[in-house]
């Protein structure tokens, strides 16, 4: 199964934003981060990092071949 393509940055959506609605300054949202703009609008965080239990859980569960011997 392939991963889903990368999207694109919604550039205008995000420019829209940062000078529509938070009135920042061209310059002051080229200089800012996706991240904080996301967190100047109010955005949610990306969920948490992955747990070392839940990273092992997924390891025991999916194992790599390549690791383990028995490549195909």
């Amino acid at each position: 199964m392939n991963p889903a393509p990368p999207r694109a940055f919604p550039w205008d959506d995000a420019l829209a934003a940062a000078l529509g609605i938070l009135g920042w300054r061209p310059r002051d949202f080229w200089a800012a981060t996706p991240r904080e703009l996301a967190a100047a609008l109010g955005r949610p965080r990306a969920s948490p990092a992955l747990s070392r239990s839940d990273f092992e859980r997924l390891l025991a569960a999916h194992p790599d071949p390549s690791l383990t011997g028995s490549a195909p």
